[in-house]
C-alpha cells in the first residue's frame, strides 16, 4: 500500500470552506479506494514540533493550498517527493494575474517558484489555469486535471435536481467574497430587466434553488482556475452566462456535454485523476530503486555531528539514491561521545586521530561501486544533486562538485567562484572543486601517485591536479541555476558553512597560515604540470 501525506490550508471543518477543500477531500477517499493510504493534514490544526518531525519522516507528499506552510516546512519538503494541486495562484504575491495584460506577471510578483519547480508535478484545474501558471513559472513539470471532483453524496443531489421545472429567472451566487462579483451581476440583471434570484445555503439547498432558474450568471473578477458552479449549473439544466475568467468553460468536456451526460462524465473521471496522481509516486520510487544506485556517500565528521542526521535525510532521499551510506569520523572533542548507532548508515570509521582531509578519500579507495561522492561537513544537497551529476558526467567525464574556482593567479584567493555561491547556469569547467564532490572511483589511484607538498591541506587541489596530469580527468562544476535549488549540490551553505567550527576560520589554525598553505599547494601543482583554465603560470 502506498503511504501518503496529504497537506492543504484548511479542511471541511473550517468554517467558509470552499471548492478547494470539498476537492480535495473527494481525491482522498478516490486515493484510498486504488489502495492508497493517505493521512491528511490541515494546517491552521497542525502547528507544533509533531509536524515537523512527520515532515521529516514522510517522504511522499500531496500538498493542496499552502499559504500556511512556513519557510523551514517548505524546506523540508523541497527533498521529498511532492505533487501540489494547484487550486488558485498562490505562485503570484497577489493571488491574481487578471490584473495583467495576457496574464503575463512581472518577475517581482512571482512567489514559490523554486517551491513549485521542485514539486514532482503541479497540477492544475484547467487547461486554462495550466496555460497561465506555465507562461508566468517557466516550468515543464505542469500538468492539468481532466476536472474538479464531487462525491457521491453531491452527485446524487445534482442527479435528484436536474429534472425540476425552471422559472424564468436568472440564479446569482450569493457570496460575500467580492472576487465572486455578486454585486455586479446583479447590477447587470437590473438593467437588463433580468427576474433574478440570489442563491446560497448548504449544498443541497443551494442546487435545489439553483435548479429552479433558466439561467445562472456569474461574473468573477479574477481567473477562477475552475469555477464549479458553471459545471453544476449546466448540469441542472441552467444555461450558463459568466465571462471568459471562468477556465471551465473552455474545455471540450464541458462545452460538448450538459444534463445527465455531464454528470456521467463527472462521476467516472475520478478514478482516472486517482490514477494520474498516484502513478506520479509509485513511479518515482520504483525509478528510484533501479536507476543509479552504484554509488558510495562518504560523510565527513569533525566538529558538526549535529549537522549528520540532516546530510543523511538529504542523501537518502535523492531521486537517485547512493547504494551505501558511511561515515569518516576525525577525531575532535566536539564529537566524542557521539553516538552513530541510530543514524542508518552502513559504515562509520571512527578515529583516534585527526587526519583531516585526506582520511575520508582513503576510505573511499575501500569502496565497491563504480562512483563515491564525499561531503564536507557543512554541506546538504538538494534531492537531484546526484542526478544531476549523473547527467553531467554523461558529457563531461570529470570531477564534479558544488563549489568550483577558477584561479586567476597563483595565489588561491585570487580566484572566481562557481556552484551553489554564484548559481551557474550550466555546466563550466573548473581548476578545483569543494564542499560535495563526485567522482568515478578508479580516479582515486591519481590522488596517491604523488606525496601532496602537505597533508594539513589542499586535498581538493591536489586530486583536480593529480587527476589532469595523470589520467586526463579535468574538473567541472555542474548546473546550479538559480531558480532550482533541487539541482545543488549544498543548499545551506551559507547558513551551515560560515561560523567558528570551519577550519578556514577557526582558532586552531590561522586565516593567513590557512591561505597560506593553498597558495603552497596551488604552486606545487602548477610547478609540476598542472594545466590550469586561466593558464597560470609561475
Amino acid at each position: 500500500m502506498l503511504d501518503l501525506s496529504f497537506i492543504s490550508d484548511f479542511d471541511l471543518e473550517f468554517p467558509g470552506h470552499g471548492g478547494a477543500e470539498i476537492h480535495d477531500q473527494v481525491m482522498i477517499q478516490e486515493l484510498e479506494k486504488i489502495g492508497c493510504d493517505v493521512d491528511f493534514y490541515a494546517l491552521y490544526k497542525n502547528r507544533n514540533e509533531s509536524f515537523l518531525s512527520l515532515l521529516k519522516e514522510k517522504n511522499n507528499f500531496i500538498i493542496s493550498n499552502f499559504t500556511l506552510l512556513s519557510d523551514i516546512e517548505k524546506n523540508i519538503l523541497r527533498n521529498k517527493n511532492y505533487i501540489i494541486i494547484e487550486h488558485d495562484h498562490k505562485y503570484i504575491s497577489t493571488r491574481d494575474p487578471s490584473n495583467f495584460k495576457n496574464y503575463e506577471v512581472p518577475e517581482n510578483c512571482i512567489i514559490n517558484k523554486d517551491f513549485y519547480k521542485r514539486a514532482v508535478k503541479v497540477y492544475c484545474q484547467s487547461s486554462v489555469h495550466s496555460d497561465v501558471v506555465e507562461k508566468n513559472l517557466k516550468i515543464s513539470n505542469i500538468k492539468y486535471l481532466p476536472c474538479s471532483l464531487w462525491s457521491d453524496e453531491q452527485i446524487n443531489i445534482l442527479e435528484k435536481n436536474i429534472d425540476n421545472k425552471k422559472e424564468k429567472k436568472v440564479a446569482i451566487l450569493d457570496s460575500k467574497n467580492h472576487i465572486k462579483n455578486t454585486k455586479k451581476a446583479v447590477e447587470y440583471c437590473e438593467k437588463n430587466n433580468k427576474d433574478y434570484n440570489l442563491v446560497s445555503g448548504d449544498y443541497e439547498k443551494f442546487i435545489e434553488l439553483l435548479s429552479k432558474n433558466e439561467e445562472y450568471l456569474f461574473l468573477p473578477k479574477v481567473l477562477e482556475s475552475f469555477s464549479r458552479v458553471c459545471v453544476e449549473a449546466r448540469i441542472v439544466g441552467c444555461r450558463v452566462m459568466t465571462n471568459k475568467l471562468s477556465s471551465c468553460i473552455h474545455e471540450d468536456w464541458y462545452k460538448e456535454r450538459k444534463g445527465r451526460e455531464l454528470l456521467s462524465y463527472v462521476k467516472s473521471v475520478r478514478k482516472q485523476i486517482a490514477e494520474q496522481v498516484k502513478s506520479n509516486f509509485s513511479v518515482r520510487k520504483k525509478q528510484q530503486k533501479d536507476k543509479y544506485s552504484d554509488l558510495t556517500v562518504i560523510l565527513n565528521c569533525y566538529r558538526r555531528p549535529y549537522n549528520l542526521k540532516m546530510q543523511i535525510e538529504a542523501i537518502k532521499n535523492q531521486t537517485i539514491p547512493p547504494k551505501q551510506i558511511w561515515i569518516w569520523v576525525n577525531d575532535h572533542e566536539d564529537n566524542r561521545g557521539y553516538d552513530y548507532s541510530d543514524l542508518g548508515v552502513d559504515r562509520v570509521f571512527q578515529n583516534d586521530h585527526n587526519w583531516k582531509f585526506y582520511g575520508r578519500f582513503a576510505a573511499a579507495l575501500l569502496s565497491d561501486t563504480e562512483h563515491v561522492a564525499v561531503f564536507d561537513d557543512d554541506t546538504i544537497p538538494g534531492n537531484r544533486w546526484f542526478e544531476n551529476c549523473f547527467e553531467t558526467m554523461k558529457n563531461n567525464q570529470g570531477i564534479l562538485g558544488s563549489a568550483g574556482v577558477v584561479l586567476n593567479s597563483q595565489i588561491y584567493m585570487d580566484h572566481k567562484r562557481s556552484g551553489w555561491a554564484t548559481k551557474n547556469e550550466k555546466v563550466e569547467r573548473v581548476d578545483l572543486v569543494g564542499h560535495a564532490w563526485f567522482f568515478k572511483r578508479e580516479w582515486l589511484q591519481y590522488l596517491w601517485r604523488e606525496k601532496p607538498p602537505t597533508w594539513n591541506n589542499g586535498e581538493d587541489i591536489q586530486f583536480s591536479y593529480a587527476a589532469q596530469r595523470y589520467g586526463g580527468i579535468q574538473t567541472y562544476c555542474p548546473p546550479h541555476p538559480k531558480e532550482d535549488k533541487s539541482l545543488h549540490g549544498s543548499i545551506l551553505g551559507n547558513e551551515l558553512g560560515i561560523d567558528s567550527k570551519a577550519t578556514s576560520n577557526n582558532n586552531e589554525v590561522t586565516h593567513q597560515q590557512f591561505f597560506s598553505e593553498r597558495d603552497v599547494c596551488v604552486q606545487y601543482a602548477v610547478k609540476n604540470g598542472w594545466q590550469t583554465v586561466n593558464g597560470v603560470k609561475i
